[in-house]
């Protein structure tokens, strides 16, 4: 299986499990991985034999837009359930990174990382 990343997407959502950080927001990061047979784009040089990164940024960026998750695990669930659903690939992993969790001390971030198969 070959790996298409696109790595440190960055949005800024309303999402946390405090009251605070739903009405202040804060800045995300979001990671995928896309699992996927590329020999026939690698032969074509066609992008109908890939996957269009423009088209799954801007599905993250909706599923970001869209919802305000109190768990980044829900977040990077649903990123992974409409990537699976909207593209031909047979695996996903997506990473979310969230900055300045209140946690009572300093951190750079929290993170989730979830694997999803094609069924």
């Amino acid at each position: 299986m070959d790996i298409i990343r696109i790595q440190n997407m960055s949005f800024y959502g309303h999402h946390g499990v405090e009251a605070s950080e739903r009405e202040l927001g804060g800045i995300f990061h979001v990671d995928v991985e896309l699992g996927l047979d590329l020999h026939a784009a690698g032969e074509s040089d066609a992008i109908a034999d890939t996957v269009d990164y423009k088209a799954v940024y801007e599905l993250v960026a909706e599923v970001q837009r869209g919802n305000r998750f109190r768990l980044i695990e829900a977040f990077a669930h649903a990123v992974a359930e409409g990537i699976l659903a909207n593209f031909e690939i047979e695996q996903v992993t997506v990473r979310v990174r969230k900055a300045s969790v209140p946690l009572g001390g300093l951190i750079d971030h929290t993170e989730v990382e979830i694997t999803r198969s094609a069924r």
